[in-house]
């Protein structure tokens, strides 16, 4: 075993968090290590974010070139060649990792590829992959150990017909007929991208609405939505198993008019992400958790001294942007900082198409919260710039509080709502209310416009739709 290596700070694992959180300690001047057992990116980079968005993309552009005879453009009959299209999207991957370890590298952050193994808060073993193992001490450790997919009893994941959302992204063909148990986002965004494709695509969710939790009027915007790609939507139904039929699954589904069989080549299972908190020795900690998700306070820092948290194992919403933020806060609080995650809202967009995003309350939880709320809603079917690129289906909401006018929240449902959901975050960061919004010229023709315009219409100053 060779010599004990001693670091300021040990991050294990090298996700939007991890990454991010060894870059800012060595920015800070602190010695640091990030640990990786798998691939550098962490499942963001390499089986989730981004190639789950190059291949939306793809099906997008795909879908297009169909239709752009609406727009007097003739390109023949389009064809789909899946490797290709697999090339390109490893591509973008392999650009971004690489991309990560020269940011480490530059920052003079160390990159450790190996499985760690938690001893104490302040050791733990790295056991490389030709079976050398390295002894690390430090006096900080912070875990970033992400989250992966989570298995339903009787539908154990095999890779090939049962399938999670990583072999989704990775499939060599287009499935003729896909069944999504899960109506959730991921299911929703990869569910969306092999009907354009051309598989037939089935969604199964327990619940009386897709994309729970999203603001229901931009989630019926969506379901109408994907009509025109002929998805079957089976709300208030739970997959109950599933048996193999030669090269097929056939899944029985439990409804309210009883049991139904859909035949299927693959299925994906998109029922929601579990923490990776059950492994590495980090139950030698002693971590106060909460079904598995790592408490922490305000710096990130957990109930064990010189232990942090951050990503999808700890606490709150399961985004990368929101790990990176935590991945900087935690480590200006290793190297002494008065940081600590002062956040009004984290934004989060659904890439379906049309997209969802979305920034602070919804109607809903601000009663809720008792708040009496104004809103005013602009749609995109009248907006300038969205006519003239033949994309008009969604609005955009404005939620605020009705005696103040203080914006409480935004919703869009629109082609490019991830494109103007930070201004909207930025807004109520800062405390706008709706005249702040509508007093700001935006330039046109632009999508934000919309924005605006939604502003306007909550306040009854609407130039163009009728005020009500």
């Amino acid at each position: 075993m060779a010599d004990v290596q001693r670091y300021d700070a040990v991050v294990i694992g090298s996700g939007p968090g991890g990454y991010a959180c060894g870059i800012r300690l060595g920015q800070l001047g602190l010695k640091a290590l990030v640990v990786e057992r798998e691939n550098t990116g962490g499942v963001c980079l390499n089986v989730g974010c981004i190639p789950s968005k190059a291949l939306i993309h793809a099906a997008k552009m795909y879908d297009k070139v169909k239709h752009l005879s609406e727009i007097g453009i003739s390109a023949g009959t389009p064809a789909v060649d899946v490797a290709t299209m697999q090339k390109w999207k490893e591509k973008v991957v392999s650009k971004l990792t690489n991309g990560v370890k020269q940011l480490l590298g530059a920052n003079k952050a160390t990159l450790l590829k190996g499985e760690a193994t938690v001893l104490s808060p302040r050791e733990l073993e790295v056991k490389q992959a030709d079976g050398q193992t390295v002894r690390v001490e430090t006096k900080n450790l912070v875990i970033a150990t992400g989250s992966r997919p989570i298995q339903i009893p009787g539908f154990t994941f095999d890779g090939k017909l049962i399938i999670d959302s990583t072999h989704a992204l990775a499939l060599p063909e287009i499935p003729k007929q896909l069944v999504v148990i899960g109506g959730g986002y991921i299911g929703m965004e990869l569910g969306t991208v092999y009907a354009k494709l051309g598989s037939k695509v089935t969604v199964v969710e327990a619940l009386p609405q897709i994309l729970t939790g999203n603001d229901p009027d931009c989630v019926r915007v969506v379901a109408n939505k994907l009509k025109t790609w002929g998805v079957e939507v089976m709300l208030n139904a739970k997959a109950k198993s599933w048996e193999k039929k030669g090269d097929r699954a056939v899944v029985t589904v439990t409804t309210a008019s009883g049991d139904v069989q859909l035949d299927a080549d693959r299925v994906l299972v998109t029922v929601g992400r579990r923490p990776n908190t059950d492994g590495s020795g980090l139950d030698k900690l002693g971590l106060k958790m909460t079904k598995g998700f790592i408490e922490t306070d305000a710096q990130l820092r957990t109930n064990v001294p010189g232990v942090y948290a951050i990503g999808d194992c700890a606490t709150g919403m399961m985004l990368a942007h929101k790990a990176t933020k935590e991945a900087e806060v935690c480590a200006e609080a290793i190297a002494g900082r008065k940081s600590a995650m002062d956040v009004r809202t984290i934004p989060a967009v659904v890439f379906t198409d049309p997209e969802i995003a979305s920034a602070g309350l919804t109607e809903e939880q601000a009663k809720t919260a008792g708040r009496k709320t104004k809103s005013g809603k602009f749609p995109f079917a009248v907006l300038g710039r969205s006519l003239s690129v033949n994309d008009t289906d969604g609005f955009v909401k404005v939620v605020s509080d009705a005696e103040t006018e203080e914006l409480l929240g935004v919703h869009v449902v629109g082609g490019n709502a991830s494109d103007i959901i930070s201004e909207a975050a930025l807004a109520i960061e800062m405390g706008a209310f709706l005249h702040d919004l509508s007093l700001t010229v935006h330039p046109h023709p632009t999508l934000p416009e919309a924005l605006m315009e939604a502003s306007k219409v909550a306040l009854g100053e609407a130039i163009h739709v009728v005020n009500r």
